[in-house]
């Protein structure tokens, strides 16, 4: 299995996990919701849904409505097949969960994963969000070690761009430091209140020590928690 599959696999399972679906819907959620599947199509997906069933993680199931079922027909169209997390798939999916290895710290890997972090257990989303700021800080070092070598020989636009790039991973670095910070209050808060810790204890997925982005104090709320990390090639978090 390539990586790129593996993760598709992962994210289809995740979100099967919330609620069946068929495959528009699977679709239009891993576009809007996961940022890193904006380009893939269904040429991509049947097929990795068609492996999920032959592996018994999912089954197919005919759409609820049955005169949805009987228009189609008419019409001379298949009926829409809902897919359904089956027990052994949720199970599969919980153990991907708890992987912490460091395909989970690469950048399509870590936006999947990030984006289920609401199922995912506190001590395991340390890990992960430890090994991603561990592998950005040895990418940022190489990056600098590199340009101090070529500064010299780079034209003004190549060494804008080296600069750029750093910008980008020190960015995402700070944003990392930020999370873990706050996962680190989190986890010290209910260590200090056994009653909060008792109330927890059967949520995997508690994020209480999520950041407050900037204003949300003013405002009365919480901002909601991002669904995908900075993307180190994007400009628009400067």
């Amino acid at each position: 299995m390539s990586r790129r599959s593996g993760i598709l696999e992962f994210a289809v399972l995740g979100l099967l996990r919330e609620a069946p679906m068929h495959g528009y819907e699977l679709r239009k959620r891993l576009n809007t919701s996961l940022g890193i599947f904006r380009a893939f199509s269904y040429g991509t997906l049947y097929p990795c849904l068609k492996t999920l069933v032959a592996n018994g993680w999912l089954i197919e199931e005919p759409g609820s409505a049955p005169e949805d079922a009987l228009a189609a027909s008419l019409a001379g169209r298949r009926a829409k097949i809902v897919y359904r997390l089956t027990a052994e798939g949720k199970e599969h999916f919980e153990e991907l969960l708890s992987h912490t290895g460091p395909d989970s710290w690469e950048d399509e890997h870590f936006a999947a994963r990030f984006a289920f972090f609401g199922q995912t257990e506190r001590e395991v989303r340390m890990r992960v969000l430890e090994g991603r700021r561990s592998r950005l800080e040895e990418r940022l070092e190489k990056m600098r070690a590199s340009l101090a070598r070529t500064r010299e020989r780079l034209d003004d636009y190549t060494l804008e761009l080296q600069r750029h790039g750093m910008e980008s991973v020190e960015r995402e670095v700070r944003w990392l430091n930020e999370l873990i910070e706050s996962e680190r209050a989190g986890r010290d808060r209910r260590q200090s209140s056994p009653e909060s810790s008792a109330q927890h204890d059967n949520t995997s997925g508690e994020t209480g020590g999520l950041p407050r982005h900037r204003g949300a104090e003013s405002s009365g709320g919480t901002s909601p928690r991002p669904s995908t990390p900075p993307d180190p090639s994007d400009d628009t978090a400067k």
